[in-house]
């Protein structure tokens, strides 16, 4: 096999948009909503392979080896239960999400920075309780200063979130490609509204 198509192959950022699988704990939710967690099917394939998962729905596309034809799994769920983390890592990508992608003093979307409500210059830490999603305008307005000497207000108090709420906050935000087979596992547990 050609080393430069072995090369393309692993680099290709788009991996995952091909035939990407779906993978649900042994419980049928899936194990993270935002980021949707997601194998690229090379990865599905290897864990039936394993046996470490079943297959749950299958794409129309097949792979091949020169004794083997498969489907490519869709969705896949483990053998084995994996303990939901409880505790929320403080990563920049999850405070936007707990602030729902919005700046925490305007409201607006879009380029989000973050800011130390306390700013570090008065003795503020870089913690749940202090730091918040802010737009660039609101965050050079804000500059150094308190709340109340910028004439700012938060939308809402800054505090941890726990696992559940992230998880609660990540259904709220799909990809951008949703395969049809997945449907039935991303919201099955929504509560229905009654007529």
């Amino acid at each position: 096999m050609d080393g430069d198509f072995r090369t393309e192959f692993v680099r290709e950022p788009g991996a995952l948009r091909h035939h990407p699988a779906l993978v649900l704990n042994a419980d049928y939710r899936p194990l993270s909503y935002y980021p949707l967690s997601l194998w690229p099917w090379q990865e599905a394939v290897k864990a039936v392979w394993l046996d470490r998962v079943d297959v749950v729905a299958e794409y129309d596309h097949h792979v091949h080896s020169p004794s083997t034809r498969i489907k490519i799994p869709s969705v896949v769920v483990l053998k084995d239960y994996v303990q939901p983390q409880r505790r929320v890592a403080f990563t920049r990508f999850n405070l936007f999400l707990r602030d729902e992608f919005r700046c925490q003093y305007c409201g607006s979307r879009g380029d989000l920075t973050f800011d130390h409500v306390v700013p570090r210059a008065s003795g503020g830490i870089t913690s749940w309780e202090n730091v918040v999603a802010a737009c660039s305008p609101c965050n050079l307005k804000k500059g150094s200063k308190s709340l109340r000497r910028a004439g700012m207000s938060l939308r809402k108090v800054p505090r941890p979130p726990s696992a559940e709420e992230m998880r609660n906050m990540g259904r709220k935000f799909p990809p951008n490609h949703l395969h049809e087979s997945w449907m039935d596992f991303l919201y099955w547990d929504v509560e229905l509204i009654q007529d």
